[in-house]
């Protein structure tokens, strides 16, 4: 378990540790004079939390709040708790959340507990749960996926996830080696970090920009196991690195990313697709997911692992079926050269290309902002209380551009841009 006076703490370079804050605020978020900010973050990364609360307020915030999570106290709830328990979440403090974001109060996560956290625990209670919160999270869900505030997420480098990481290692040892691979990945680790995000940044908006002027009806991924034509949304537009919010700050809503990604059409999905990595989803693992769709839904799915765990997913709503984001990453990438399965979906979907089950971003529509709900869904975007990121992408995958009149452009070969 993470504890608050964890010993391996000092295996944490602490200069990198507050430039990465300093990210954080200045490139992730790019904190206005005057905003709040609100955070979330496990317990054991108090020394991250500190660090990005003295650069907000030096940014000129007005208020940080943090809310921390346990490990031992989420366990506790499984083990002890009423199986009532499993069909409610806090829906006050997720309402709150909303209304802190219509009020222009920034958003950040740090991400770090143990990703197989409740493997061991009784998977009907953790969908039940999962279900319960994503129901109460969606009016704050809603600002984020709507991007109508600046928002980041970053990763602090807890010991039960680094125990997961470099299984076998001493505690200390495990922590340094994660610890520096998220500093590599968050582009940490030299003189200038701001400087690095901005440089990435550009090569991210050239992507972002071909691919627009391309305007593809759809996508083909081939590879093992995998043929699946991923149609478009009408009028989609794809993004990459830095992306301006409905409140006018520009802001890098993922530390690291890797990414340039677009909206799907939600009814135009046709083929089967085999994930290349693991997926860990609320503290479960599922692995060797294999899917079918049809007319945009997923008609057949199964795992080698977290079958269970995956079915109770794809049941959550209507739209957990369907996809709400398609994302392209050459297997070149830093953090897939790296080697390292960080069994984390922020880093892990940064090493492959990704598509996403359930909600869509609608700043991926051209003048996504002025968009109703209703336009959204009209031009194949999709609906559901899920988010969910799994990986497809390797170096034996190509990708295909289709135009609307059935052209075809090479995108990507053997896993890399074209």
């Amino acid at each position: 378990m993470t504890t608050l006076n964890d010993a391996a703490v000092p295996a944490i370079d602490p200069v990198k540790l507050d430039r990465l804050a300093e990210v954080a605020v200045r490139v992730g978020l790019r904190l206005q004079p005057g905003q709040d900010l609100l955070l979330t973050a496990p317990l054991a990364s108090l020394p991250l939390v500190r660090r990005v609360a003295a650069h907000a307020y030096a940014a000129g915030a007005n208020l940080v709040m943090p809310f921390f999570s346990d490990e031992e106290l989420t366990l506790s709830r499984y083990r002890l708790a009423p199986d009532s328990s499993f069909d409610r979440a806090a829906g006050w403090l997720y309402e709150g959340m909303a209304k802190a974001f219509s009020q222009n109060t920034a958003r950040l996560a740090i991400v770090g507990d143990d990703p197989l956290l409740l493997a061991g625990e009784d998977p009907a209670k953790v969908a039940r749960a999962g279900k319960a919160t994503s129901v109460a999270y969606q009016p704050a869900l809603e600002k984020i996926a709507g991007f109508d505030i600046n928002w980041n997420i970053i990763a602090y480098p807890g010991t039960a996830w680094a125990r997961q990481v470099f299984a076998g290692e001493p505690d200390d040892v495990a922590v340094a080696r994660l610890a520096d691979a998220i500093f590599s990945a968050s582009r940490v680790d030299g003189d200038d970090p701001v400087a690095a995000w901005a440089q990435h940044n550009a090569a991210l908006a050239r992507r972002s920009a071909w691919l627009n002027g391309q305007r593809f009806h759809a996508l083909h991924f081939t590879g093992p196991g995998t043929d699946l034509v991923v149609g478009l949304a009408d009028g989609h537009e794809w993004h990459g690195g830095a992306s301006t919010a409905k409140n006018g700050i520009t802001c890098n809503p993922n530390i690291p990313t890797e990414e340039v990604f677009t909206t799907p059409h939600a009814a135009r999905v046709e083929g089967h697709v085999v994930s290349t990595k693991p997926l860990s989803h609320q503290g479960a693992l599922i692995d060797g997911i294999a899917v079918r769709f049809e007319a945009g839904r997923i008609v057949e799915a199964r795992a080698t692992r977290g079958q269970e765990v995956l079915t109770k997913v794809l049941d959550t709503d209507e739209g957990a079926r369907r996809l709400g984001e398609v994302a392209l990453v050459p297997h070149s990438s830093p953090i897939s050269k790296s080697g390292i399965l960080f069994y984390n979906t922020l880093f892990d979907e940064n090493a492959s290309c990704h598509i996403a089950l359930g909600q869509c971003y609608s700043k991926c529509f051209v003048d996504g902002a002025s968009l109703s709900a209703d336009e959204i869904a009209a031009r194949g975007g999709n609906k559901s209380f899920i988010h969910i990121d799994w990986m497809i992408g390797s170096g034996e995958v190509d990708i295909d551009g289709v135009h609307e009149d059935g052209r075809r452009v090479p995108v990507f070969r053997q896993g890399e841009w074209v």
